[in-house]
Parts: structure tokens; sequence; C-alpha cells
């Protein structure tokens, strides 16, 4: 809807439930209240309001509008927050970039989003620059810690306050997170106001979450969804939100981190709580606050579960399962079906519908193994700027996940492989075909799969297959990260090769990934 018809209906006005009119809730309601903590500051809600709103007079200012997509290529940190609310207040859409992507990486995704301006770290200026020349869309940018003109603090300091007399319609795009299918290329999930919320609603019904229960920490980064998803249900409710610094993770900081904010529910991966409970004097450290903890963006051991679940008697271990496109949650497992069902991603959440496929779209039978797909308010409008893969998404009326699982007798899910063909590495989703997109430019390549493997650390990390030019000169494991390190995101970069003479294929000419996993022993 467009802006004249906010003014002349007046309506969207008065049933705002956006991030921003939570936030502007609080703000009202409890001012003084923690709404961010990161190092060693908190934000209240009174000043986030007046921050988000400043930076909403500074991108009006410089000429951003309602509709326009704003690229946030932050670190971890208050400003990010700031500038997703700000593009929420202000009507525009918000487009969270990984910040470890490389020039040409962001260079493609700013031309799919085309925004008019960005946000990005003053460290990240090098990238930012380098892919901004192929972005003439964006006019505007402003760097966190930058100088002059485009410093961050500076336009949200001397901004007036703007706060827009309407508010957006729940169900317009309010964010595009990207990520990637089995052609290698990203693609836009647009997530609507209206999704974030259901989610939020969701969660917090689903999960029954106590007065007691108002302090959240994520270990995901904010460019994540389940970094975004973590902010968002903790802005409902009033809480306050823990901020986890970029770079490396260190458990004993942040274990010393839970315990000084008396942290009651927490996100981590599951490499990262393998190196929480792996520290010596984990019992000595008063983390009693710790109502629930909870683990999923990439596969989990049941020894690890086991573990964490001694570690920690006093929570509720819960196993999250879902995907960006639908904001993200889709399965729980919760509290004492931990250990009755380990190993299990549990049952639907709250508004979510799901069914166990087979290629047609008929129902598999319980104990097959099928592709999961889903109804739900929850689930993505649609992929930005591209038609033909939404409709193939949901083929059928309902949104189809990539993922196969099978049902057992009581209804829970278990996951069995993912359709996609995607790496889960420390929680970093790695899509192999861009990979193998980047090695196949090599000219010592012929032909190249990867394929992942089991890590200690990080639960899988990817291989590389390779069919060399020269069998008596292939590449050397060196070269080839080398290579994709110009190329890729560094933990896209296959660390180990395996040499083939040639790779297999079934009769239609697909490489047999199964068996180069066989093959190579994983």
């Amino acid at each position: 809807m467009t802006d004249t018809a906010h003014h002349a209906t007046g309506i969207l006005t008065g049933r705002g439930m956006t991030m921003s009119d939570q936030l502007s809730r609080h703000a009202r309601k409890i001012p003084d209240s923690g709404a961010l903590t990161f190092e060693s500051g908190t934000r209240t809600y009174r000043e986030l309001d007046d921050r988000v709103s400043r930076l909403v007079g500074a991108l009006r200012s410089r000429g951003v509008r309602p509709g326009d997509r704003i690229a946030v290529m932050c670190l971890n940190g208050i400003e990010a927050v700031e500038t997703y609310l700000a593009s929420v207040r202000l009507g525009a859409i918000c487009v969270p970039v990984n910040f470890r992507l490389v020039a040409d990486e962001v260079a493609y995704l700013l031309g799919d989003c085309e925004p008019a301006a960005v946000v990005a770290d003053a460290g990240l200026t090098p990238t930012v620059d380098a892919a901004l020349a192929a972005a003439p869309s964006a006019h505007t940018c402003l760097l966190v810690g930058g100088h002059g003109d485009r410093d961050y603090e500076r336009a949200v300091r001397e901004s007036t306050p703007d706060i827009p007399e309407t508010t957006a319609d729940i169900q317009d795009p309010a964010f595009i997170m990207y990520t990637s299918g089995t052609t290698g290329r990203p693609k836009g999930a647009v997530l609507t106001h209206s999704n974030l919320l259901m989610h939020a609603f969701s969660s917090i019904t689903h999960l029954g979450v106590a007065a007691d229960d108002r302090v959240g920490l994520s270990g995901a980064p904010l460019f994540h969804i389940a970094g975004l998803g973590a902010v968002s249900t903790n802005l409902l409710l009033g809480g306050r939100s823990v901020l986890v610094r970029s770079g490396r993770f260190d458990p004993a900081e942040m274990v010393d981190l839970l315990a000084r904010e008396r942290v009651s529910n927490c996100f981590f991966v599951p490499a990262q709580w393998q190196a929480i409970c792996a520290l010596p004097d984990l019992a000595d450290r008063d983390l009693s606050a710790l109502r629930r903890i909870s683990w999923g963006a990439a596969p989990a051991s049941s020894t690890l579960l086991r573990t964490m679940i001694d570690t920690f008697p006093q929570a509720e271990v819960v196993t999250m399962f879902g995907q960006t496109e639908c904001s993200p949650i889709t399965t729980v497992l919760r509290g004492e079906d931990s250990v009755r069902k380990i190993g299990s991603v549990g049952t639907p959440m709250l508004n979510v519908e799901v069914r166990v496929v087979d290629d047609d779209m008929n129902d598999v039978a319980r104990g097959e193994v099928g592709e999961i797909v889903y109804r739900s308010p929850m689930v993505m409008r649609e992929y930005w700027g591209k038609p033909a893969e939404t409709a193939e998404a949901f083929r059928g009326g309902w949104f189809h996940s990539g993922d196969l699982v099978r049902e057992d007798e009581d209804g829970y899910f278990y996951v069995v492989d993912r359709k996609k063909d995607m790496i889960i590495s420390g929680g970093e989703n790695i899509y192999c075909a861009e990979v193998e997109n980047a090695l196949a430019a090599h000219p010592g390549i012929a032909e190249v799969a990867l394929i992942g493997v089991p890590d200690p650390r990080w639960g899988e990390a990817p291989l590389a297959v390779i069919v060399p030019r020269d069998a008596a000169n292939p590449p050397t494991a060196d070269e080839v990260e080398a290579w994709c390190r110009r190329r890729l995101a560094g933990y896209k970069c296959p660390r180990r090769i395996s040499v083939v003479a040639e790779l297999p294929r079934n009769p239609s000419g697909k490489v047999l990934k199964t068996r180069l996993r066989a093959e190579t022993g994983t």
C-alpha cells in the first residue's frame, strides 16, 4: 500500500505490530529497562527508540524512502540492530549481508536487491567499496566507526528524530535474507513483518516463556536468521538481548558472559556447545539463571546432547529445526523428549503444518523417507525477483524444504539427509554448486564435486573430489584453498582434496555423491 493510501484510510496506523511498533511500545511502558547489551554497555528502550528515530531521520534526509532496500554488512553490535529497526520504521526493506563474503559475492547480492543505502563496519570498507562499484543504486553509505560524511555515529548524532506518521502493512516485506540453493546462486527469501511477528508469537507460546525468562543470547551472527529471530522474540517480550561480539568463539569468555548477564535462555550451534561443555571448570560457574538452552543450524551427535543434558540439569534442552525461508523454526524437541527421542528434531511448532511426501507430492507412509513440506504463516512471501524459483518452491501449494525426513509412530521427525546439496559447517551453510563453480574455473581441474566430511570441531567440513586435467600433476590442497580464498568466503573453502580418475555418475550423468562419500570413507 502506498503512503497516500495509508494517509487516506488511517487504518494501518492503528494496527501496527512491526518490530518498530514493539520498540515504541516498550519505550513508552518500560523506558528505562535494558533492551540491548553489548560488551560493557546496555542501551535502554528509551535510548534505543530515540537513536532508531534519529537514524530514520538521517536515512530519509539522504533520500532513502519506503520500499527501498537497505543492505547491512555489520559485525555483531548495537548498530546492526539499530539499522534493522530503522529500516522497519522507515518502511524500507532490510538486507543483512554476511560480513565474511568477499567483494564479488557482496556485489552479486547488491546487484540482485539494488539497495538505496548500505550500512557497514568501517573495517569492511575495502570490500564494501569494491562491491559498491557494481551497485549504482546505492547512493548512500554509512560506516560504523567511519569518518566524515559517511560516519554512522555522526549521522545519528546530528540527525533530528523522525517518526513516520504511518506504519507498514504487516504483509509488506521487512527483510530479505539471502540463502542459496542447488544452483549455487544466492536467493533472497522475502520475510514479511507478519512472518517475523507470527514466528515470535509461536516461539513464545510453544516454549512457554516465563516472567524470569527475559534475557536472551544467541551465538549466531546477526546476519543469520537465528540471530535476527532471537532479537525479534526478545523485542516482543520487552526483554533484553545480549549481543555477542563477532570473531573467534571463546567458550570461557562466553560462559563468563552468560554468568555475568544472568542470561536465562541461549542458543548455540553444536560446535559451540561442544566447546562450552568441555571447559574443565564449568561446574564452578554460576549459571543458575539459565532456564532454556537450545541448539540448531547443524547436526548434533547423541553424545553431545547427553552431555548437554547432564551438564545443565537446571535447564531445558531444546532442539530447533527449520530454515531461513520459514523465519526459521518449524519443529521443536523439548524437555523430557530430549532424552526419550534423542536424535529427533521433534514435532511441528505452533502454526506449522507439515507433510512428508514423495517427488509427486504423495504422502509417504510413516517410517518411510520423504521430503518435508510446510504450510505456515511463517513461511516467506517469495524469493526476491525470482518468480520461477518461487513457483517451484511452492509447488503443489506447499513450501518445499529440500530436507529428507522420516516420521516415527509417535509423530516425531528425524532428518535423514538434505535433498538440497548443502554442507553445514559450524552453523554456516556451504552450497556445493557455488564452490564447485569456483573450482571448475581452475586450469588444473577437469571435474570436481564437493562433499561434506565429518569434522570434530565444525561438525562437517568441505572436501573437494577432483579429476585433474593432468593426472601426473594434480593441484595440491594448498593450491585449491588459495584459489577459492580469492573467490569465496574462507569458511566455504575446502581444506582437503581427494584426487580421482573419474567421478561416479548415474545414467543421466548426475554425480553420485553418496558413492563418493562411501569411497572416501565418510
